[in-house]
């Protein structure tokens, strides 16, 4: 498959090359970085079980010459997220989480209050669903209140470890009753925490035990012991993709996102939930045809199902788009129409800002990850439907 090595398969994906599909995901992945919108990319599709298609493309540095392998790490922002949801759905499978406790009966110094000053409980499931009343900084007006109390993101680079950064996140008013709304947020860094609290073990060794370990994934983790293979990561301007400098600031709806790519390589850096793993595009694959064929090794299918079900009937829609829900880890697709996707009904979905976006559509039987260096237009540009729609034979 393009020239590359068996190595880079995902672990108990057979090899089922299809031409006509490769020809249409070329096409989409070439114009990408011809056009200058996308430096470098990856692209997995997985249709039945097999391996369709693998492709790398553009570079894994630019200024250098090194051109992007399928064996290339990248830093995989919020595709850390479905990692650390299914580690907490794990240890609930053991009977070690109750999703419905209280957060406060295993981190008492979480209490966050509303602007009234009452501290309602949120729950380890108002975490995994996103509607806990927390946010991301990013959202924020510099010298919002996240900035203002120093809570990290867990794409930038700070002093403090995962505890602190729960604690001064505590201090920070909540922005609407938990259970009440949806917001993309931190919560699954604050859900990393749980998990350290309820097993008395780091996140890295949770999520390493409970996912990585058993799926044989020997890239997926929250530090690289060989900073230079990664992915150099490039940011949107306009004049085109430039080298992310360290921190670099992205101008983001009313704030900025501040990338600190220096952070996969500080092992002193704090375990983030929501942003802070590396990983190939093949064992994130793995991952996610792990979840459509029912779970095992790493899940029961009840816990599959739980993580891949809407958890929040309609509130998502105003921030992932009509016709979207929200499941215990990612987004999932209610209603095709609205959305004008060629995907069914039952889809998962999500991305990282680091630019890279993924869908899992268990009734056609597909799984399909593309993971770029080029923030954010490898997450939520041109290339994520152009993918989908070479898939699907759309235009």
């Amino acid at each position: 498959m393009h020239g590359t090595t068996d190595s880079a398969t995902p672990p108990a994906l057979a090899e089922a090359p299809d031409p006509e599909l490769a020809r249409r995901v070329d096409r989409v992945l070439d114009a990408a970085v011809a056009e200058g919108t996308i430096v470098g990319a990856v692209t997995l599709v997985a249709r039945d079980g097999a391996l369709v298609y693998r492709r790398a493309a553009g570079f894994a540095d630019r200024e250098a010459g090194r051109p992007m392998t399928v064996e290339t790490p990248f830093r995989l922002a919020s595709v850390t997220k479905p990692f650390v949801s299914v580690a907490a759905l794990a240890l609930a499978d053991r009977g070690l989480l109750d999703l419905d406790g209280r957060v406060d009966a295993l981190l008492p110094e979480f209490r966050p209050r509303l602007p009234d000053g009452t501290a309602p409980a949120i729950t380890v499931r108002h975490l995994m669903t996103h509607t806990a009343g927390l946010t991301y900084g990013f959202f924020q007006v510099p010298g919002g209140p996240y900035h203002a109390a120093g809570v990290s993101d867990g794409i930038d680079r700070v002093g403090h470890d995962l505890a602190e950064n729960v604690r001064r996140l505590a201090s920070v008013p909540l922005s609407y009753r938990p259970g009440e709304a949806w917001g993309y947020s931190v919560a699954t860094d604050v859900l990393g925490r749980v998990l350290e609290a309820a097993v008395g073990e780091p996140l890295a060794a949770i999520v390493g035990r409970a996912v990585a370990d058993p799926l044989g994934l020997r890239e997926s983790g929250f530090s690289i012991d060989d900073p230079a293979r990664l992915a150099k990561p490039y940011a949107d301007s306009p004049a085109g993709p430039v080298p992310m400098t360290d921190p670099h600031l992205l101008p983001f709806g009313d704030g900025a996102i501040a990338f600190a790519p220096s952070r996969a390589a500080d092992p002193y850096a704090f375990p983030s939930g929501g942003a802070g793993m590396v990983g190939t595009a093949a064992e994130v694959l793995c991952l996610l045809e792990t979840l459509r064929r029912g779970g095992g090794p790493v899940l029961s299918p009840a816990g599959v199902a739980a993580l891949s079900s809407n958890a929040v009937g309609e509130m998502a829609s105003g921030w992932i788009g009509a016709g979207w829900g929200f499941g215990l880890g990612f987004g999932v697709l209610l209603d095709p129409v609205p959305t004008g996707t060629p995907q069914s009904a039952g889809t998962w979905r999500w991305g990282g800002v680091y630019g890279h976006n993924w869908f899992v559509d268990p009734a056609a039987r597909l799984a399909v990850v593309t993971l770029t260096n080029t923030a954010v237009a490898g997450m939520n540009g041109p290339i994520r439907e152009a993918v989908r729609d070479a898939v699907y034979v759309i235009g």
